[in-house]
């Protein structure tokens, strides 16, 4: 419809009662008033015109926070300097959707460090790595061996650990980037715990602490090396839990670990 009335053409509408709506003016020229026919008393026509925003009404759209940089010195920290560090850590995005941080549990000088990939649902709700149905099986591989993540001395309880501290969104898989800021934290466990053996339990596990691409298959029934340390690799007991015909094949490397780890002393 023409942004233009004739006389008539308004006339018209004003004895319909139709409101009239002109836009903007953009080049300088006000509209021409409208005329009354003859004989009859103008209808008032009411004139709407878009309003702009000003602009301290547009509001614009919230940057996430900048992310920080990962605390400087974890390679000297003790314990309570480390779990600070990791539960105060801004250096990826995960820390913009954690609830928590997932820093470890058990005796801090086991024999046994368990090494799993990365919190998930519950995990970051309670703050404590390998919990609900994936923790319990953990739980009976780890009761079958004589080892146990309850209260207990060195030679039975055991360290559990992720590789990453804060949960991925839906619980996607590691980005290298995420996996990367959390290297020194994970690396300082490892150090400060001193294990005999490390269990690695899963692809992400494995793949960070023998910084290899190998899938796990091809990698178990062998013992590796992180740090000086020995580690048997074996799968992840959510894993488990979607293929339990491979349950098996994870307590095989179970018995690897115990006679690796009996062979060293342990």
């Amino acid at each position: 419809m023409s942004a233009r009335w004739s006389e008539r053409q308004q006339a018209m509408l004003r004895e319909m009662g139709v409101t009239l709506w002109l836009p903007p003016q953009t080049d300088g020229v006000q509209a021409p008033a409208p005329a009354a026919m003859p004989g009859s008393a103008p209808a008032p026509v009411r004139m709407i015109r878009p309003v702009a925003a000003s602009a301290a009404e547009v509001t614009p759209p919230s940057a996430p926070r900048p992310l920080a940089a990962r605390p400087s010195g974890v390679a000297a920290m003790d314990w309570p300097a480390l779990r600070e560090a990791v539960a105060g850590c801004e250096a990826c995005g995960l820390c913009r959707s954690r609830r928590h941080t997932v820093f470890g549990v058990g005796h801090e000088q086991a024999q046994w460090m368990i090494v799993g990939e990365a919190p998930g649902e519950q995990e970051d709700r309670q703050g404590e790595p390998f919990v609900g149905k994936a923790g319990q099986l953990l739980d009976n591989m780890l009761r079958a061996v004589g080892l146990t993540r309850a209260e207990a001395g060195p030679e039975q309880q055991v360290y559990i650990a992720n590789v990453l501290k804060c949960r991925p969104p839906m619980n996607r898989n590691p980005e290298p980037q995420e996996v990367a800021q959390c290297e020194p934290y994970l690396k300082r466990q490892v150090e400060l715990v001193a294990p005999k053996l490390i269990l690695a339990m899963g692809r992400f596990a494995v793949q960070s602490l023998l910084q290899t691409g190998e899938p796990i298959g091809r990698l178990r029934g062998r013992v590796h090396e992180y740090h000086g340390v020995p580690v048997v690799v074996t799968y992840h007991p959510a894993y488990l839990l979607r293929t339990p015909a491979d349950k098996s094949r994870a307590w095989e490397d179970l018995c690897l670990a115990r006679e690796v780890l009996r062979q060293t002393g342990g």
